[in-house]
């Protein structure tokens, strides 16, 4: 096997992983806003004489923002698969060189904003919940928020899960460019268009 066989092969299997990683990112950031977007009627029983309180999500800002966060990634992912399809065949043209940057920096934006302000939003207090004017966890043990909290955990975990897979797309993508564009031919060329998703420059 030749030199250009093998970088062909290599943008082939690299190609392959975007796809797949790709989709496992739609499915990880999915299920984190609909798992999120359920955490909901949690009632909260309080210490200090308090009358019980219904929780939901949008409760808290953070947790809104993973929803809508995570459900646009997962768009926009969708859209990068769509268009890394579409412009294998050769049907996009210049159009792919212009919006794949865009989706590559909104991606991971999301979904690491997202991630971070709900991990620090998780531990959520309760304004003003106690006769007393004391301040209760959500996720405290004295309250019946058990099933919210570890719903919310997950959901979290699963946007973690979807940013770190981004992250490992566009290592290997980067990895894929930089040994494709070694010899610098029309093959090398035809090879970054084989694994390019999103977040691919052009190098025109």
């Amino acid at each position: 096997m030749c030199h250009g066989e093998k970088k062909s092969d290599s943008s082939k299997w690299a190609y392959a992983f975007v796809v797949a990683a790709s989709l496992a990112v739609i499915g990880l950031a999915v299920a984190s806003s609909v798992l999120m977007a359920t955490a909901s009627q949690c009632t909260v029983y309080a210490a200090y004489g308090a009358p019980p309180r219904s929780v939901t999500y949008s409760d808290f800002g953070p947790f809104v923002y993973l929803v809508v966060a995570n459900a646009i990634a997962a768009f926009l992912v969708a859209i990068a698969v769509f268009f890394s399809v579409w412009n294998k065949k050769g049907k996009l043209g210049g159009v792919v060189s212009k919006i794949m940057p865009v989706l590559g920096a909104a991606v991971p934006a999301l979904l690491y904003t997202s991630t971070a302000a709900a991990f620090a939003a998780r531990d959520g207090m309760m304004p003003n919940t106690s006769a007393y004017g004391k301040r209760v966890s959500v996720c405290a043990a004295n309250v019946a928020g058990g099933n919210f909290c570890r719903q919310v955990r997950l959901a979290i975990f699963l946007s973690l899960g979807a940013a770190v897979t981004v992250t490992l797309i566009e290592l290997v993508k980067s990895f894929a460019l930089s040994k494709s564009s070694g010899g610098g031919s029309d093959s090398d060329s035809d090879s970054d268009s084989d694994f390019c998703g999103y977040g691919c420059h052009s190098k025109h």
